[in-house]
């Protein structure tokens, strides 16, 4: 079984200080023949505010979720802005250049690709 992803583990002060101004969004991973595919919750955010990178086998999804603007004075509110960051080590075993990304309702959908060498097929015998 291939390992997809790990999630940043070293700390350091200043790197907890910029993390703390983070959410993370939560994610589900599954694992398809075809490849992988991964869902993170992001409430709010659309496609201007999101940004997906993909450097060095190292995809990161960072989100700005604003508020709408009200005229009028709130009595009582829970959402605020929010900035959403989440960075993944990528398995070399993924197709980096066919990753596919889908934003419906704050859930974003990344479709990660195995490269073909790696996908199981069936050889016929002659």
């Amino acid at each position: 079984m291939n390992t997809l992803m790990k999630n940043e583990t070293t700390t350091t002060p200043a790197k907890v200080e910029r993390e703390a101004a983070w959410v993370l969004p939560t994610v589900n991973i599954y694992e398809t023949r075809e490849g992988y595919v991964l869902e993170a919750e992001m409430p709010g955010v659309n496609k201007t505010g999101l940004e997906i990178t993909m450097e060095n086998n190292e995809l990161t999804l960072a989100g700005h979720r604003a508020l709408d603007p009200i005229k009028a004075e709130a009595v009582y509110r829970e959402t605020r802005p929010a900035e959403f960051r989440r960075t993944f080590e990528i398995d070399p075993s993924i197709e980096a250049s066919k990753i596919t990304a889908h934003l419906e309702q704050g859930l974003l959908t990344l479709r990660l690709p195995k490269a073909e060498r790696i996908q199981p097929r069936k050889i016929s015998v002659a």
